[in-house]
């Protein structure tokens, strides 16, 4: 915080490139999109620029049992429980990952380019992100600011999967607004391997689960899970090899898959597709699915998530009578 200047100063500074001034006055630009389009918060978050000298702002860990697909919980003060826990350290986050794999946990440790103070500060745009493309950019700002406007204690899946659904159509709106027909279809392009992909994983996850739930000794379950894995990572290689994936996915895959990656990336992922049924039931207009989210996150939590759930899978819930 203490390194940050205003971008509107920045831009001005005789001493700045010009490929730095280009993308600052970009990101001015999605900064006013996501308050005047997205309904987003209009505060001075992501107006200050600050270059901290690192690839990452932090590291983040996600840690789960070795039969276990459900992430470990660290509570905090003000966030509440989260499934991950975060260091600006790296050393620091690669000692807590080594003492777990210590006690049998699977890991995933991770850089991260940014996060949201939830309004406490006022976030400023960093060189950890700066360069990144202009729909990843936008997504990551329409990201974080969601969580700024919606976020409730003690339920990661929850506040991921709604800021996810903001970048998602905050991201689909900016670049069919603002940008050429090809980077708008290299977008459309994108997302279905998006989609490819995390069905591919939540397949996997699937797999695992009803692995986890047989009673067989420790060994042989072992022993299983590495197969499955394994059989997973050649199920990669030939939704590459039949065109049905691209190489977009290669660098997220070259560490490999294990427990808490997979739980990482559905704390993102899983309650995804019904925020997006209230998106549609509200017809896009994004005020109303705000409103339609408050109303949700006041349910008690197994029952907000039955609810995206069932809005999700509308064939379902008919089945049940919901």
């Amino acid at each position: 915080m203490s390194s940050t200047r205003p971008i509107a100063q920045i831009i001005t500074d005789p001493q700045t490139t010009p490929e730095l001034r280009l993308k600052l006055e970009k990101i001015l630009q999605m900064r006013n999109f996501a308050v005047t389009e997205l309904g987003l918060p209009d505060n001075d978050s992501y107006r200050r620029y600050a270059d901290i000298g690192r690839p990452y702002v932090v590291w983040n860990i996600v840690a789960t049992e070795e039969f276990s697909l459900k992430p470990k919980q660290w509570c905090f003060p003000i966030a509440g429980c989260l499934s991950y826990k975060g260091y600006f350290e790296q050393a620091q986050a690669e000692q807590l990952a080594a003492s777990l794999q210590a006690e049998n946990y699977d890991v995933d440790l991770y850089g991260v380019q940014a996060y949201s103070t939830l309004n406490w500060f006022d976030d400023p745009v960093l060189n950890t992100f700066i360069a990144s493309s202009d729909a990843r950019l936008a997504g990551l700002l329409f990201h974080e600011l969601a969580h700024q406007l919606i976020y409730i204690a003690n339920d990661s899946s929850f506040n991921e999967a709604f800021a996810m659904t903001v970048q998602i159509e905050g991201v689909h709106r900016w670049l069919q607004r603002n940008s050429k027909p090809e980077k708008w279809q290299q977008f459309l392009d994108h997302q279905k391997q998006s989609e490819v992909f995390q069905d591919y994983l939540r397949a996997t996850r699937d797999q695992l689960i009803t692995l986890y739930q047989q009673n067989l000794p420790n060994e042989q379950m072992r022993n299983e899970k590495q197969q499955l894995l394994s059989k997973a990572l050649e199920h990669f290689e030939g939704l590459k090899e039949s065109g049905h994936l691209g190489h977009g996915f290669d660098r997220w895959m070259a560490r490999g898959l294990n427990n808490a990656r997979l739980a990482g990336i559905a704390t993102y992922r899983e309650l995804v597709p019904g925020f997006q049924a209230i998106l549609q039931q509200c017809l896009g207009d994004l005020g109303c699915f705000y409103e339609e989210t408050r109303t949700l996150s006041k349910l008690p939590e197994a029952e907000r998530r039955e609810k995206l759930k069932s809005v999700s899978q509308p064939e379902l819930a008919a089945q049940n009578g919901s």
